[in-house]
Protein backbone atom coordinates (compact mmCIF):
# COMPACT_ATOMS: atom_id res chain seq x y z
CA UNK A 1 0.00 0.00 0.00
CA UNK A 2 1.29 3.45 -0.98
CA UNK A 3 0.77 5.49 2.18
CA UNK A 4 3.61 7.70 2.29
CA UNK A 5 2.21 10.82 1.11
CA UNK A 6 0.46 13.00 3.23
CA UNK A 7 -3.26 13.84 2.19
CA UNK A 8 -3.57 17.11 0.18
CA UNK A 9 -6.74 19.33 -0.07
CA UNK A 10 -8.45 18.53 -3.24
CA UNK A 11 -9.01 21.20 -5.55
CA UNK A 12 -12.34 22.98 -5.03
CA UNK A 13 -14.94 21.96 -7.72
CA UNK A 14 -16.20 25.06 -8.24
CA UNK A 15 -18.67 23.68 -11.55
CA UNK A 16 -20.61 21.91 -8.77
CA UNK A 17 -23.47 23.30 -6.68
CA UNK A 18 -22.97 23.76 -3.12
CA UNK A 19 -24.94 20.73 -2.23
CA UNK A 20 -22.60 18.61 -0.21
CA UNK A 21 -19.67 19.33 2.32
CA UNK A 22 -17.03 17.43 0.66
CA UNK A 23 -13.93 16.03 2.59
CA UNK A 24 -10.53 17.19 0.98
CA UNK A 25 -9.37 13.89 -0.59
CA UNK A 26 -9.65 13.99 -4.84
CA UNK A 27 -10.54 9.46 -5.22
CA UNK A 28 -8.99 8.37 -8.46
CA UNK A 29 -8.86 4.41 -8.19
CA UNK A 30 -10.02 1.69 -6.12
CA UNK A 31 -9.32 -2.23 -5.72
CA UNK A 32 -11.70 -4.28 -3.40
CA UNK A 33 -12.12 -2.21 -0.20
CA UNK A 34 -9.55 -0.12 -0.57
CA UNK A 35 -9.51 3.16 -2.36
CA UNK A 36 -6.69 5.21 -3.72
CA UNK A 37 -6.59 9.36 -3.99
CA UNK A 38 -4.97 11.72 -6.03
CA UNK A 39 -1.47 11.99 -4.12
CA UNK A 40 -1.37 7.76 -4.33
CA UNK A 41 -2.29 7.81 -0.87
CA UNK A 42 -4.30 4.21 -0.53
CA UNK A 43 -7.19 4.58 2.33
CA UNK A 44 -8.82 1.73 3.72
CA UNK A 45 -12.97 2.42 2.53
CA UNK A 46 -15.64 2.27 5.12
CA UNK A 47 -17.96 4.08 3.53
CA UNK A 48 -18.64 1.98 0.82
CA UNK A 49 -20.43 4.32 -1.36
CA UNK A 50 -22.82 5.09 1.46
CA UNK A 51 -23.18 1.45 1.34
CA UNK A 52 -23.25 1.45 -2.29
CA UNK A 53 -20.48 -0.73 -3.38
CA UNK A 54 -21.30 -4.17 -1.91
CA UNK A 55 -18.54 -5.53 -3.85
CA UNK A 56 -16.14 -3.04 -3.41
CA UNK A 57 -14.23 -1.92 -6.13
CA UNK A 58 -12.88 -3.57 -9.22
CA UNK A 59 -14.56 -6.75 -8.80
CA UNK A 60 -14.09 -9.15 -11.63
CA UNK A 61 -17.46 -10.35 -11.56
CA UNK A 62 -18.76 -6.40 -11.58
CA UNK A 63 -16.31 -5.34 -14.30
CA UNK A 64 -17.48 -8.50 -16.50
CA UNK A 65 -20.63 -7.62 -16.09
CA UNK A 66 -20.60 -3.91 -17.08
CA UNK A 67 -18.43 -5.08 -20.00
CA UNK A 68 -20.98 -7.78 -21.63
CA UNK A 69 -23.95 -5.44 -20.82
CA UNK A 70 -22.30 -2.13 -22.38
CA UNK A 71 -22.31 -3.98 -25.61
CA UNK A 72 -25.92 -5.15 -25.60
CA UNK A 73 -28.88 -2.45 -25.02
CA UNK A 74 -28.47 0.22 -23.24
CA UNK A 75 -31.77 2.18 -23.27
CA UNK A 76 -34.70 1.45 -25.65
CA UNK A 77 -37.40 3.33 -23.20
CA UNK A 78 -40.21 1.01 -21.14
CA UNK A 79 -42.27 1.64 -24.05
CA UNK A 80 -40.92 -2.44 -25.32
CA UNK A 81 -40.58 -5.62 -22.96
CA UNK A 82 -38.15 -5.40 -21.11
CA UNK A 83 -36.22 -8.56 -21.04
CA UNK A 84 -33.23 -7.38 -18.45
CA UNK A 85 -35.72 -5.97 -16.21
CA UNK A 86 -38.15 -8.87 -16.20
CA UNK A 87 -35.77 -10.79 -15.18
CA UNK A 88 -34.29 -8.16 -11.97
CA UNK A 89 -38.14 -7.97 -10.88
CA UNK A 90 -38.40 -11.74 -10.74
CA UNK A 91 -35.02 -12.25 -8.11
CA UNK A 92 -35.81 -9.33 -6.25
CA UNK A 93 -39.49 -10.24 -5.59
CA UNK A 94 -39.09 -14.19 -5.23
CA UNK A 95 -36.19 -13.18 -2.45
CA UNK A 96 -38.62 -10.66 -0.66
CA UNK A 97 -41.73 -13.20 -1.08
CA UNK A 98 -43.28 -9.83 -3.35
CA UNK A 99 -45.45 -9.63 -6.35
CA UNK A 100 -44.48 -6.15 -8.40
CA UNK A 101 -41.11 -4.29 -9.04
CA UNK A 102 -41.00 -0.87 -10.39
CA UNK A 103 -37.75 0.41 -11.35
CA UNK A 104 -36.50 4.12 -10.93
CA UNK A 105 -32.61 5.67 -10.56
CA UNK A 106 -32.28 6.29 -6.68
CA UNK A 107 -33.88 5.77 -2.54
CA UNK A 108 -35.57 8.70 -2.75
CA UNK A 109 -37.26 7.86 -6.46
CA UNK A 110 -38.15 4.40 -4.69
CA UNK A 111 -39.71 5.78 -1.70
CA UNK A 112 -41.15 9.22 -3.68
CA UNK A 113 -43.07 5.76 -6.10
CA UNK A 114 -44.08 3.93 -2.78
CA UNK A 115 -45.89 6.84 -1.49
CA UNK A 116 -47.84 7.53 -4.42
CA UNK A 117 -48.70 3.76 -4.89
CA UNK A 118 -49.76 3.98 -1.37
CA UNK A 119 -52.19 7.17 -2.15
CA UNK A 120 -52.96 5.21 -5.73
CA UNK A 121 -54.54 2.21 -3.40
CA UNK A 122 -56.21 3.46 -0.56
CA UNK A 123 -57.05 6.86 -2.38
CA UNK A 124 -56.20 8.59 1.29
CA UNK A 125 -53.16 11.13 1.48
CA UNK A 126 -52.17 11.00 4.98
CA UNK A 127 -48.95 9.46 6.23
CA UNK A 128 -47.08 8.78 9.82
CA UNK A 129 -43.16 8.11 9.61
CA UNK A 130 -40.96 8.06 12.52
CA UNK A 131 -38.87 11.33 14.13
CA UNK A 132 -34.87 11.00 12.75
CA UNK A 133 -36.25 8.97 10.06
CA UNK A 134 -34.65 9.63 6.27
CA UNK A 135 -36.10 8.87 3.07
CA UNK A 136 -35.26 11.24 0.42
CA UNK A 137 -35.19 14.92 -0.46
CA UNK A 138 -37.38 14.90 -3.40
CA UNK A 139 -40.62 16.96 -2.58
CA UNK A 140 -42.70 13.76 -1.34
CA UNK A 141 -39.83 11.86 0.13
CA UNK A 142 -38.39 14.70 2.30
CA UNK A 143 -41.91 15.05 3.64
CA UNK A 144 -41.21 11.74 5.42
CA UNK A 145 -37.52 13.46 6.26
CA UNK A 146 -37.78 14.59 9.80
CA UNK A 147 -34.45 16.31 10.22
CA UNK A 148 -35.67 20.24 10.03
CA UNK A 149 -32.74 21.52 8.88
CA UNK A 150 -33.87 19.19 5.27
CA UNK A 151 -37.09 20.53 5.45
CA UNK A 152 -37.46 24.20 6.18
CA UNK A 153 -36.22 25.57 3.37
CA UNK A 154 -39.17 23.93 1.48
CA UNK A 155 -41.84 23.89 3.59
CA UNK A 156 -45.15 24.08 3.70
CA UNK A 157 -44.28 20.09 2.99
CA UNK A 158 -45.99 18.42 -0.23
CA UNK A 159 -47.52 15.49 2.07
CA UNK A 160 -49.16 15.40 5.21
CA UNK A 161 -47.14 13.24 7.65
CA UNK A 162 -47.30 12.84 11.49
CA UNK A 163 -43.82 11.95 12.99
CA UNK A 164 -43.90 9.26 15.43
CA UNK A 165 -40.94 8.14 18.00
CA UNK A 166 -39.14 5.12 16.39
CA UNK A 167 -39.25 1.71 18.31
CA UNK A 168 -42.32 2.80 19.86
CA UNK A 169 -45.69 1.09 18.68
CA UNK A 170 -48.03 2.56 21.38
CA UNK A 171 -47.72 6.64 19.44
CA UNK A 172 -48.12 4.95 16.25
CA UNK A 173 -51.32 3.60 16.96
CA UNK A 174 -52.58 6.60 18.37
CA UNK A 175 -51.66 8.61 15.46
CA UNK A 176 -53.06 6.19 12.67
CA UNK A 177 -56.96 8.45 11.31
CA UNK A 178 -59.17 7.68 8.75
CA UNK A 179 -57.63 9.57 6.46
CA UNK A 180 -53.68 7.60 7.44
CA UNK A 181 -52.45 5.70 4.06
CA UNK A 182 -49.53 3.99 5.31
CA UNK A 183 -46.56 4.55 7.96
CA UNK A 184 -43.14 4.24 6.01
CA UNK A 185 -40.59 3.09 8.21
CA UNK A 186 -37.09 2.04 8.15
CA UNK A 187 -36.07 -1.35 9.93
CA UNK A 188 -33.06 0.36 11.38
CA UNK A 189 -32.46 4.17 11.01
CA UNK A 190 -28.96 4.86 9.10
CA UNK A 191 -28.88 8.48 9.04
CA UNK A 192 -29.83 8.91 12.32
CA UNK A 193 -26.74 7.24 13.46
CA UNK A 194 -27.51 3.01 12.93
CA UNK A 195 -30.28 3.18 15.39
CA UNK A 196 -31.81 -0.46 16.11
CA UNK A 197 -35.27 -0.87 17.10
CA UNK A 198 -36.38 -3.58 20.15
CA UNK A 199 -36.59 -6.61 19.24
CA UNK A 200 -40.16 -7.34 17.50
CA UNK A 201 -41.00 -3.81 17.03
CA UNK A 202 -41.48 -4.54 13.22
CA UNK A 203 -43.83 -7.41 13.94
CA UNK A 204 -45.88 -5.84 16.19
CA UNK A 205 -45.97 -2.79 13.48
CA UNK A 206 -47.04 -5.21 11.02
CA UNK A 207 -50.03 -6.42 13.21
CA UNK A 208 -51.34 -2.84 14.16
CA UNK A 209 -51.41 -1.97 10.46
CA UNK A 210 -53.34 -4.56 9.48
CA UNK A 211 -55.62 -4.52 12.47
CA UNK A 212 -56.32 -0.76 11.64
CA UNK A 213 -56.58 -1.26 7.60
CA UNK A 214 -53.11 1.29 6.57
CA UNK A 215 -50.01 0.16 4.64
CA UNK A 216 -46.42 -0.83 5.66
CA UNK A 217 -43.97 0.71 3.85
CA UNK A 218 -40.57 -0.20 4.43
CA UNK A 219 -37.49 2.02 3.40
CA UNK A 220 -34.84 -1.32 2.71
CA UNK A 221 -32.66 1.90 0.80
CA UNK A 222 -29.94 1.25 3.55
CA UNK A 223 -30.49 -1.96 5.28
CA UNK A 224 -31.46 -3.94 1.44
CA UNK A 225 -29.23 -5.71 -0.75
CA UNK A 226 -27.40 -8.33 2.21
CA UNK A 227 -25.93 -5.44 4.22
CA UNK A 228 -27.74 -6.62 7.66
CA UNK A 229 -27.25 -10.72 6.54
CA UNK A 230 -30.24 -11.37 4.69
CA UNK A 231 -30.83 -9.94 1.19
CA UNK A 232 -34.10 -7.95 2.50
CA UNK A 233 -33.90 -7.33 6.91
CA UNK A 234 -37.73 -7.82 7.17
CA UNK A 235 -37.18 -11.90 6.39
CA UNK A 236 -35.31 -11.91 9.38
CA UNK A 237 -38.43 -10.12 11.01
CA UNK A 238 -40.85 -13.04 10.15
CA UNK A 239 -42.99 -10.49 8.21
CA UNK A 240 -44.31 -8.89 4.82
CA UNK A 241 -44.63 -5.26 4.38
CA UNK A 242 -47.37 -3.81 1.43
CA UNK A 243 -44.14 -2.10 -0.23
CA UNK A 244 -40.67 -2.08 0.31
CA UNK A 245 -38.20 0.16 -1.18
CA UNK A 246 -34.13 -0.45 -1.85
CA UNK A 247 -31.42 1.38 -3.93
CA UNK A 248 -27.81 2.23 -2.82
CA UNK A 249 -25.96 -1.67 -3.29
CA UNK A 250 -28.42 -3.20 -6.03
CA UNK A 251 -26.06 -2.27 -8.84
CA UNK A 252 -22.64 -2.03 -6.62
CA UNK A 253 -22.70 1.71 -7.26
CA UNK A 254 -24.44 2.44 -10.42
CA UNK A 255 -27.88 4.36 -9.79
CA UNK A 256 -31.01 1.99 -9.49
CA UNK A 257 -34.04 2.22 -7.23
CA UNK A 258 -36.71 -0.43 -6.97
CA UNK A 259 -40.37 -0.45 -5.01
CA UNK A 260 -41.20 -3.81 -4.24
CA UNK A 261 -44.98 -4.74 -3.82
CA UNK A 262 -46.88 -7.42 -2.45
CA UNK A 263 -50.48 -6.87 -4.03
CA UNK A 264 -50.66 -3.79 -5.62
CA UNK A 265 -49.39 -1.92 -8.59
CA UNK A 266 -50.18 1.37 -10.51
CA UNK A 267 -52.13 1.91 -13.51
CA UNK A 268 -50.75 2.62 -16.95
CA UNK A 269 -49.54 6.68 -16.92
CA UNK A 270 -49.76 6.49 -12.63
CA UNK A 271 -45.87 6.76 -12.84
CA UNK A 272 -42.92 5.95 -14.71
CA UNK A 273 -39.49 6.87 -15.06
CA UNK A 274 -37.31 7.56 -18.54
CA UNK A 275 -34.38 5.38 -17.25
CA UNK A 276 -35.43 3.23 -14.61
CA UNK A 277 -35.51 -0.63 -15.31
CA UNK A 278 -33.21 0.36 -18.51
CA UNK A 279 -31.35 -2.82 -20.39
CA UNK A 280 -27.84 -2.29 -18.83
CA UNK A 281 -28.46 -1.54 -15.21
CA UNK A 282 -30.59 -3.97 -14.56
CA UNK A 283 -28.67 -6.50 -16.22
CA UNK A 284 -25.97 -5.63 -13.90
CA UNK A 285 -27.79 -5.48 -10.82
CA UNK A 286 -29.00 -9.25 -11.81
CA UNK A 287 -25.57 -10.34 -11.42
CA UNK A 288 -24.50 -7.81 -8.13
CA UNK A 289 -27.15 -10.23 -6.70
CA UNK A 290 -26.23 -13.13 -7.91
CA UNK A 291 -22.37 -12.80 -6.84
CA UNK A 292 -23.95 -11.47 -3.41
CA UNK A 293 -25.65 -14.82 -2.46
CA UNK A 294 -22.51 -17.28 -4.69
CA UNK A 295 -19.94 -15.17 -2.81
CA UNK A 296 -22.19 -16.00 0.35
CA UNK A 297 -21.36 -12.00 1.36
CA UNK A 298 -24.28 -12.01 3.42
CA UNK A 299 -22.54 -14.69 5.66
CA UNK A 300 -19.09 -12.68 5.71
CA UNK A 301 -21.80 -9.34 6.61
CA UNK A 302 -22.97 -11.07 9.59
CA UNK A 303 -19.66 -12.19 11.08
CA UNK A 304 -17.77 -9.36 10.23
CA UNK A 305 -19.96 -7.02 11.69
CA UNK A 306 -20.41 -8.92 14.81
CA UNK A 307 -16.89 -8.74 15.24
CA UNK A 308 -16.57 -5.07 14.56
CA UNK A 309 -19.38 -4.75 17.62
CA UNK A 310 -18.11 -7.10 19.68
CA UNK A 311 -14.44 -5.67 19.67
CA UNK A 312 -15.24 -2.20 19.95
CA UNK A 313 -17.57 -3.20 22.98
CA UNK A 314 -14.48 -4.58 24.30
CA UNK A 315 -12.32 -1.44 24.01
CA UNK A 316 -14.02 0.11 27.39
CA UNK A 317 -13.53 3.19 26.23
CA UNK A 318 -15.13 6.03 28.31
CA UNK A 319 -15.57 8.17 25.62
CA UNK A 320 -17.88 5.44 23.62
CA UNK A 321 -21.44 6.08 24.86
CA UNK A 322 -22.77 2.93 22.65
CA UNK A 323 -22.05 0.72 19.81
CA UNK A 324 -24.83 -0.33 17.66
CA UNK A 325 -25.95 -1.93 14.40
CA UNK A 326 -26.37 -5.33 12.59
CA UNK A 327 -24.13 -6.37 10.08
CA UNK A 328 -21.97 -4.33 8.42
CA UNK A 329 -23.81 -1.60 9.42
CA UNK A 330 -22.01 -0.01 12.35
CA UNK A 331 -22.61 2.65 14.54
CA UNK A 332 -20.32 4.05 16.69
CA UNK A 333 -21.58 7.04 19.25
CA UNK A 334 -19.12 9.24 21.14
CA UNK A 335 -19.96 11.42 24.15
CA UNK A 336 -18.83 14.46 21.52
CA UNK A 337 -18.69 15.19 18.14
CA UNK A 338 -17.74 12.21 15.95
CA UNK A 339 -15.91 14.69 13.33
CA UNK A 340 -12.08 15.17 15.01
CA UNK A 341 -12.33 11.22 15.43
CA UNK A 342 -13.74 11.07 11.48
CA UNK A 343 -10.24 13.27 10.71
CA UNK A 344 -8.22 11.17 12.68
CA UNK A 345 -9.14 8.16 11.19
CA UNK A 346 -8.16 9.40 7.77
CA UNK A 347 -5.16 10.85 9.10
CA UNK A 348 -4.43 6.71 9.50
CA UNK A 349 -5.69 6.20 6.16
CA UNK A 350 -9.27 4.89 7.04
CA UNK A 351 -12.18 6.43 5.74
CA UNK A 352 -15.40 6.48 7.82
CA UNK A 353 -18.84 8.48 7.70
CA UNK A 354 -20.16 10.62 10.68
CA UNK A 355 -23.71 10.69 11.18
CA UNK A 356 -26.32 12.60 13.41
CA UNK A 357 -23.46 14.76 14.47
CA UNK A 358 -21.60 12.24 17.59
CA UNK A 359 -21.53 9.23 15.69
CA UNK A 360 -19.05 7.50 13.45
CA UNK A 361 -21.16 5.29 10.39
CA UNK A 362 -19.89 2.40 9.01
CA UNK A 363 -21.19 0.60 5.80
CA UNK A 364 -18.15 -1.05 4.76
CA UNK A 365 -18.12 -3.47 0.95
CA UNK A 366 -19.61 -6.99 2.10
CA UNK A 367 -16.45 -8.39 1.09
CA UNK A 368 -14.56 -6.64 3.96
CA UNK A 369 -11.64 -9.41 5.23
CA UNK A 370 -10.37 -10.11 9.22
CA UNK A 371 -7.22 -8.41 8.17
CA UNK A 372 -9.29 -5.32 7.30
CA UNK A 373 -11.60 -5.12 10.28
CA UNK A 374 -8.72 -5.89 12.63
CA UNK A 375 -7.15 -3.36 11.05
CA UNK A 376 -10.05 -0.63 11.74
CA UNK A 377 -10.18 -1.92 15.13
CA UNK A 378 -6.30 -1.47 15.96
CA UNK A 379 -6.54 2.44 14.83
CA UNK A 380 -9.82 2.88 16.28
CA UNK A 381 -8.49 1.90 19.69
CA UNK A 382 -5.40 4.52 18.85
CA UNK A 383 -7.81 7.36 17.75
CA UNK A 384 -9.91 7.11 20.82
CA UNK A 385 -7.03 6.49 23.14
Amino acid sequence: MKNEPKATTATPATGLMNTYKRYPIALRSGKDCEVTDAQGKTYLDLIGGIACCPLGHGHPAFIQSVKRHAEGLTNVSNLFLAENAEKLAERLCRLGGMRKAFFSNSGTEANEAALKLAMAATGKKRFIACRNAFHGRTLGSLSATFEPHYREDFLPPALDVEFVPFGDVNPLEKAIAPQTAAFIVEPIQGEAGVIVPPEGYLRKVREICDEKGILMILDEVQTGNGRTGSYFEFTQQGIRPDIVTTAKGLANGLPIGATLAADLDFKPGQHASTFGGNAFVTGVAHDVVDTIEKEKLMDNAVRQGKRLIDSIRALGKKDIVQVRGKGLMVGIELKSDAEPARRQLQDASILVSVAHGKTLRLLPPLILTDAQTERFIRVFDQVVA
